[in-house]
């Protein structure tokens, strides 16, 4: 059995490591944002730390810039780094400008990626990027949701595999997000452990008051306790 670690990087950021792979899921580690709009300047630092891993694989699922983030992957994305990135269309458009020998998937709906050991699925999401995808990951014996930013949308059901360990999703109910009661309809529908996500870092949100019982509430740049 492969060990998954699954470390919080703020947003909709997530770090996964497993199978002798990092995989780093719309990473934000930047004030692009905030530079753009006053009100939306972040309200935690950056940790640098995380601007200097060499991950294998990148999940881009919209082409918004807290989760397409030229700034944050113009540090993982050169000439000789030979990444994979799982970019949904719209995002794909965008970041396969970086060029290199970096290998751009374009990653729509129901496409279906393998990469060490891994297995990548797109699903859908309901956001205004109207090619916005989540993803479903199999690692070790375990399946992830990340939905990416997205609506309570009946659609997005019949795209879900039958089991799901645990799901990260948005829950701010801003900018075509989920909000806390959504979210919780959503979590009782899939019915598995929940990471509660898209909060704290442009408002004061408190994700312990997202009122579904069986909820992990993380930590910014602490791994994920998904054994509790």
């Amino acid at each position: 059995m492969n060990t998954v670690k699954v470390t919080w990087l703020g947003q909709a950021g997530l770090l996964f490591e497993c199978c002798k792979k990092r995989i780093i899921i719309d990473p934000y580690l930047s004030d692009s944002v905030g530079a753009i709009d006053e009100k939306k300047h972040r309200r935690a630092p950056v940790d640098e730390r995380f601007l200097k891993i060499n991950p294998d694989v990148i999940v881009l699922t919209h082409d918004h810039l807290d989760h397409t983030d030229p700034e944050t992957l113009a540090h993982y994305l050169e000439e000789d780094t030979g990444v994979c990135v799982l970019a949904s269309r719209n995002a794909w458009q965008r970041v396969r400008k970086f060029g290199g020998n970096n290998n751009y998937v374009c990653f729509d709906r129901r496409t279906e990626w393998t990469e060490g050991g891994v297995t990548f699925m797109a699903v859908k999401a309901e956001h205004s990027d109207d090619r916005a995808i989540g993803v479903i990951i199999k690692a070790g014996d375990k399946v992830y949701y990340v939905t990416g930013d997205t609506l309570y949308n009946e659609d997005i059901f019949g795209d879900l595999p039958t089991h799901i360990d645990y799901v990260f999703l948005p829950v701010n109910g801003v900018g075509n997000n989920m909000n806390f009661a959504d979210g919780a309809r959503f979590c009782e529908r899939i019915g598995c452990t929940a990471i509660p996500m898209h909060c704290g870092l442009f408002d004061s949100l408190d994700m312990n008051d997202f009122p579904y019982e069986n909820k992990i509430v993380p930590k910014i740049y602490k791994e994920i306790d998904l054994e509790v």
